[in-house]
């Protein structure tokens, strides 16, 4: 994907990733993102390197803690519940009391599983 800023007096007023128009400033840009630890490690904002050609979009990381880790994969357990109990509700038709259950009796282990956890390795582990 083709990136284009807009500079005026030494900043970054717009970022296009279509072809610029005719106002003048204009200079091609590219985004520099360094490798992560998927599940591990996220993305910061970006900060503008204006003394590069092209201009360099370049982003730092983050690490993620495992508590964090942990908080998104407990949701992500309980989503198959969530979604089959709102597909229930909005078309009562479909309702089905045992499916209800056997999704809801899946929740807990798993996030017990989850809990348990201390370290990354352990959380890949259940992946």
């Amino acid at each position: 994907m083709s990136l284009y800023v807009r500079i005026v007096d030494g900043e970054v007023k717009d970022c296009w990733d279509t072809p610029p128009d005719a106002r003048p400033g204009w200079k091609s840009a590219i985004e520099v993102k360094p490798a992560i630890i998927a599940h591990r490690q996220g993305y910061t904002g970006h900060t503008w390197d204006l003394t590069k050609d092209p201009v360099e979009a370049v982003y730092g990381t983050f690490d993620i803690l495992v508590a964090d880790r942990k908080n998104q994969m407990k949701q992500r357990a309980a989503m198959a519940f969530n979604m089959l109990f709102q597909q229930q509700a909005q078309d009562p038709s479909t309702y089905d009391p045992v499916a209800l259950q056997a999704a809801k009796d899946e929740i807990a282990p798993k996030q017990a599983a989850i809990e348990a956890c201390t370290t990354h390795d352990q959380l890949d582990a259940l992946m």
